[in-house]
């Protein structure tokens, strides 16, 4: 059965959060395709009237039951997975925000099967996407870098 994000006619626009907590990163287990079962960003889908830094703060929220601060633009990633004929199953423009820890007890809601802090050293540990891991990476060397978070 197909659901509405398969074979799109245009991209969806979504926002996912690195949350960073000392030397931990915030990531949730996907719980619906694309993906599934697979640890990623928390984040979701644009609502319509709703900009994409609204967007970051209600997904984390909904994901995970944390709240950030200012968030900071880290990557843009388009998102492109192509079913076995080569038609474009899905296609997603992913806006990437680095966002600090201020409030709340991790817990898996909305689309997330599970919420975890890991360790960064731990990433390579994980089912990540490499671009993922990339992602994170360049957002915590942001933090090295600037110390404006």
């Amino acid at each position: 059965m197909s659901t509405s994000r398969e074979y799109p006619k245009r991209p969806y626009v979504g926002a996912a959060v690195i949350v960073l907590r000392d030397e931990e990163v915030l990531l949730i287990e996907r719980g619906k395709a694309p993906n599934k079962g697979q640890w990623s960003l928390p984040g979701g889908k644009q609502r319509l009237g709703e900009t994409v830094v609204q967007t970051a703060h209600r997904e984390i929220y909904e994901e995970t039951g944390v709240k950030v601060g200012k968030l900071g633009l880290v990557d843009v990633v388009d998102v492109i997975i192509p079913d076995g004929h080569g038609k474009t199953l899905y296609h997603y423009t992913v806006i990437d925000f680095l966002g600090k820890w201020i409030s709340g007890d991790c817990r898996a809601g909305d689309d997330a099967q599970a919420v975890r802090w890991f360790k960064l050293n731990e990433l390579d540990s994980l089912s990540l996407s490499t671009k993922t891991k990339e992602v994170i990476l360049n957002a915590s060397s942001m933090i090295e870098i600037t110390n404006t978070f």
